[in-house]
């Protein structure tokens, strides 16, 4: 499984480095150390947190890109077979699925815990607002 730093894993979860550092220390996440002596956490627990306290993450650092239509999150899921997979992703408060081939799964390197950005075409995307005539 993937294994990020305190500091990261805070921000995919939407709170301070000393709220994982206590969540560590009460039992929801529990840390190891990398070859470096810092303390890391599992993905995937980083993920399930994610999903019980979801905040909407910004882009990770360094990125770019001209989408707006954008969630960024952790793996949740894959349901892998010989042609296509099904990935879940839950970005903040929101859960998304997407249908990819296996092939995409293995280019990306996509496992349970591991980073991920959904991009949305703007025109797939449904609105949906309150009926004007009974608001």
């Amino acid at each position: 499984m993937p294994q990020m730093r305190i500091s990261e894993a805070a921000v995919y979860l939407g709170v301070s480095d000393d709220t994982v550092r206590r969540w560590v220390e009460r039992g929801p996440l529990t840390a190891t150390r990398d070859g470096a002596g810092r303390q890391v956490v599992d993905g995937y627990d980083v993920a399930m947190v994610a999903r019980e306290h979801a905040t909407a993450p910004g882009l990770p650092h360094g990125m770019k890109s001209s989408a707006r239509n954008r969630f960024v999150g952790l793996v949740t899921d894959l349901t892998v077979d010989t042609v296509m997979a099904q990935v879940e992703l839950q970005c903040g408060p929101f859960r998304v699925v997407s249908l990819m081939s296996s092939e995409a799964v293995r280019d990306l390197g996509l496992e349970r815990g591991s980073v991920a950005v959904a991009t949305i075409k703007s025109t797939n995307v449904v609105i949906e607002a309150p009926d004007q005539d009974r608001a």
